[in-house]
């Protein structure tokens, strides 16, 4: 059966849009060559036939959500999640759920020393994400995610892990890291995307971490992005290239169509 033929819209899970007006953050990992506007993106998916979209909060501009939301509030086949100061008043994130986000945000690959979980306020911001109904968004270094996916596991938030888990391209499926993926997978509120390939290593290191993850998660537990626009891979990536990847990682059309329909679930209710 082909992609075309999959009763269930085809969602992209992973993607940013941002405008020249937009204030980078202080400590922006990567300086944007050009915009990428919420249109080039809605042209992106017209083209490819996708129907449905999740954006992705980007941490270049720090807890900046309101264009991602002004989006979001406008399509209903857009969702998004949001980057927040552990001290939002919990008024200002139900604004945010009634405007389409689903989710909070964490993104600390580039960060040098990520902030305590264990701290009152964190506590408290991801109890709230539970109490909503939202996930949690890692992305972070392998090495790092074993202690932040027990403490996000312990508020009893779900949680999404980017960019197939990150592991050390050395090592990886035996990756403390991605090992700790699996087994958060296996106690059933952990979702993994398979997004950005061209950010983790070779292709056999990608075509292993697929493999474990199938094996491990099954279809239903995993979800596609495309990471659009490729910040820092601009001009290096196409979105059609994304496409593509993804149909070479998961050649058979059957467990492409579960993979879309388990974000159905997870992020449209459906």
């Amino acid at each position: 059966m082909a992609d075309s033929d999959i009763p269930v819209p085809r969602i992209d899970t992973h993607a940013h849009i941002f405008h020249a007006g937009m204030p980078l953050a202080a400590d922006a990992w990567h300086r944007p060559t050009r915009e990428a506007p919420l249109e080039d993106y809605l042209s992106c998916l017209g083209r490819a036939g996708i129907g449905r979209a999740v954006l992705a909060a980007a941490s270049l501009f720090g807890d900046y959500n309101d264009y991602a939301l002004a989006a979001t509030a406008a399509r209903p086949n857009l969702r998004t999640t949001v980057i927040v100061d552990p001290a939002t008043d919990v008024s200002r994130l139900r604004e945010m759920a009634a405007a389409g986000a689903v989710g909070l945000r964490l993104q600390w690959r580039s960060t040098p020393a990520p902030p305590d979980l264990d701290s009152p306020p964190w506590r408290k911001l991801l109890r709230t994400v539970a109490d909503l109904g939202w996930h949690v968004q890692l992305h972070d270094n392998g090495a790092r995610l074993p202690a932040a996916i027990e403490k996000i596991e312990r508020s009893g938030a779900s949680l999404v892990i980017d960019h197939f888990g990150r592991p050390d391209a050395a090592l990886g499926v035996n990756c403390p890291g991605f090992q700790a993926v699996l087994r958060a997978v296996e106690r059933g509120r952990t979702w993994v995307k398979l997004s950005a390939d061209f950010r983790v290593g070779p292709d056999a290191l990608v075509r292993d971490l697929t493999a474990a993850l199938l094996r491990h998660a099954g279809p239903e537990r995993l979800f596609w992005g495309s990471d659009w626009p490729f910040a820092a891979f601009e001009g290096e990536v196409t979105y059609e290239q994304t496409l593509a990847r993804f149909e070479a990682l998961v050649p058979d059309a059957g467990l492409r169509g579960r993979i879309h329909k388990a974000a159905a679930r997870f992020y449209f209710m459906q």
